[in-house]
């Protein structure tokens, strides 16, 4: 049977990979952090001494077509000498049948890397790898809560920055549940940080986007601009990817909040390109920006942030219809802007 790995060492079998298990297959719906863990292996696998060891890379769904190769891979020696590391890519045809012969046979030669997508729990990869003693299975399910704010930790730890607590409540909430997509908003974050060596809420919020693919930036950014046409697309695209609509009111009540600071600020006679570089506008956002503060007065910012905290509340109470609300309430918005620019 295969090796139970707990979940909470699927990172140091990585880091320290059991000699005991020639045959480990990562697989899982989070292709970021599968990419991640087998990375680690394989650099784990070789060790120091690199030159000792051979990584050969190979498709699985070549391999499926010639399922002999697998043994032949496995059971040749190094041009030099040195074990080999095979790193087996799967693909959507199975290559299960040329494993067998390892996975039941004498310990191959080689050191065997299986890296795959998600795969259902009857998929012939993954019941051989299972059923076998000398494999170990490590699933990299999407990140949650908990293991996105550890990641947040152990990655600022090593950059030597802290991170104030609201900053990092705001970047658990709107990372993507991708572990190198999240890693991306990090590590942007920490060179934004730059000298300051930490990071606090307008950062979060200058700096992370749409670490999923969601559009709430576009959604948001378009609507208080007065661009309907825009902010609709933007937020179809967000719900295609499976942002909440309580998600994208919160969010909008938090941007709305931030433009009415700024708008104060312009009203009492500042200047606006000095506002927005003071509350540190992510530069990409600097236009959007400009255009929500001459549409929108301070004023007209509270009116927007009331209905929207009634949206909010409503989607809550009346679930099934919280994707109606949260258009309305965006559509809402962007009229807004409009009749004030009319």
């Amino acid at each position: 049977m295969m090796v139970a790995i707990p979940r909470s060492d699927y990172d140091s079998f990585c880091e320290d990979p059991d000699p005991r298990y020639p045959i480990v297959l990562i697989y899982g719906p989070n292709r970021g952090l599968v990419s991640e863990r087998i990375d680690k292996l394989l650099k784990n696998v070789r060790g120091k001494s690199a030159d000792d060891f051979t990584v050969v890379t190979l498709d699985g769904d070549a391999l499926a077509s010639d399922p002999g190769r697998i043994s032949d891979e496995a059971n040749t020696i190094g041009l030099f000498g040195g074990r080999r590391v095979l790193h087996i890519r799967a693909g959507s045809r199975s290559f299960a049948d040329g494993l067998k012969p390892l996975l039941t046979g004498p310990t191959p030669e080689a050191f065997i890397a299986i890296e795959a997508g998600d795969l259902a729990k009857n998929s012939p990869l993954r019941t051989v790898c299972e059923a076998a003693k000398s494999a170990a299975v490590i699933p990299c399910y999407d990140d949650d809560a908990r293991t996105i704010a550890a990641l947040i930790d152990s990655s600022l730890l090593r950059a030597g920055i802290a991170m104030d607590r609201d900053a990092k409540e705001t970047l658990v909430s709107l990372v993507g549940s991708d572990r190198l997509s999240t890693r991306a908003e990090i590590e942007k974050l920490v060179f934004y940080a730059g000298e300051t060596k930490r990071i606090t809420l307008p950062d979060v919020r200058a700096v992370v986007a749409d670490a999923s693919g969601l559009a709430i930036d576009d959604v948001l950014d378009a609507a208080s601009a007065g661009d309907s046409k825009a902010a609709l697309r933007a937020l179809a695209a967000a719900r295609a990817e499976g942002t909440s609509p309580a998600s994208i009111l919160n969010a909008a009540i938090r941007h709305l909040s931030s433009l009415h600071r700024m708008s104060l600020q312009v009203e009492a006679g500042e200047d606006t390109e000095s506002v927005l570089k003071r509350n540190r506008v992510f530069w990409r956002r600097m236009d959007d920006h400009k255009r929500a503060l001459r549409r929108l007065g301070s004023r007209s910012l509270e009116n927007a942030l009331i209905a929207l905290g009634e949206a909010e509340l409503e989607s809550r109470r009346s679930s099934a219809l919280a994707d109606a609300i949260a258009e309305r309430a965006i559509l809402s918005l962007a009229e807004r802007g409009k009749r004030k620019a009319s």
